[in-house]
């Protein structure tokens, strides 16, 4: 059997419990992402979702919040003036090991969450 895989439908970040509103005024006010509702069933759970062109961006809640590599990878347009917009309000961000023909660097949310931004270039 071969595993077909369509698309990518979400990516999951976590945040504490509790802290919803702030991750909505993060990934709302300075991401400018739209939020979109989530099923019933899944509302008791706590954490919010997110549209990112055609996947989605769940942000869930749970207790241990430790540091790892996982990531997703968003691809931009204009990425020096998106990484000076994030610098401008207050949002960190990092270099990452350079990748012929792709400009990225990484940046984290209030909860320290890394996510990626690339955009690839013709040279």
């Amino acid at each position: 059997m071969k595993v077909s895989i369509k698309r990518l439908d979400h990516v999951q970040l976590c945040i504490p419990i509790g802290e919803e509103e702030k991750a909505r005024e993060f990934y709302t006010r300075v991401l400018g992402l739209e939020e979109i509702e989530k099923p019933d069933a899944l509302k008791p759970n706590g954490g919010l979702w997110f549209k990112i062109a055609d996947i989605q961006l769940h942000i869930g809640v749970e207790d241990a919040h430790g540091k790892s590599k996982r990531h997703p990878a968003f691809e931009v347009e204009e990425i020096e003036q998106i990484r000076q917009y994030l610098q401008e309000n207050g949002v960190r961000t990092k270099d990452e090991t350079s990748v012929p023909g792709i400009k990225r660097f990484s940046f984290f949310d209030p909860f320290d969450n890394r996510i990626e931004f690339m955009e690839k270039s013709d040279t």
